[in-house]
């Protein structure tokens, strides 16, 4: 058993995309699958469907994005961690990598990137960075 399952989730998509697997398959939860979708419409993931009708069979099955062979994922650095939960205000959300990467948070409104956040006006706990 895994106890730190967003950790676990994004190491499992950068290792798969460092050996050029077309999908990757992770156990399912609904914040994974919040947080999948947030990476789909980010376009660091194709796709992430669900499989398995009984709750312990279920998983999610994502599908990998490459560009120009190179997988889309370079690098992510978990924030937050289940022994030391981080915050952060709207005023303290600032680009990632000079904008070409995103940082993800959980706020009352749901996963969100920190552009959306700062859109929204909302603030929450920073999850992870990606580029």
């Amino acid at each position: 058993m895994v106890g730190d399952t967003i950790g676990d989730l994004i190491i499992r998509l950068k290792n798969a995309g460092a050996v050029r697997k077309a999908t990757v398959s992770v156990p399912y939860s609904k914040l994974r699958k919040a947080v999948l979708d947030k990476l789909v419409s980010a376009g660091y993931v194709m796709s992430a469907t669900e499989k398995g009708k009984e709750v312990q069979e279920k998983t999610l099955e994502v599908t990998l994005s490459y560009e120009n062979g190179e997988h889309r994922i370079n690098g992510v650095k978990r924030i937050s961690k289940p022994g030391r939960r981080l915050y952060t205000k709207v005023t303290d959300i600032h680009p990632v990598k000079f904008g070409k990467g995103h940082l993800i948070l959980s706020t009352p409104a749901g996963i969100l990137t920190g552009e959306e956040a700062k859109e929204k006006q909302m603030g929450g706990e920073q999850l992870f960075i990606i580029w």
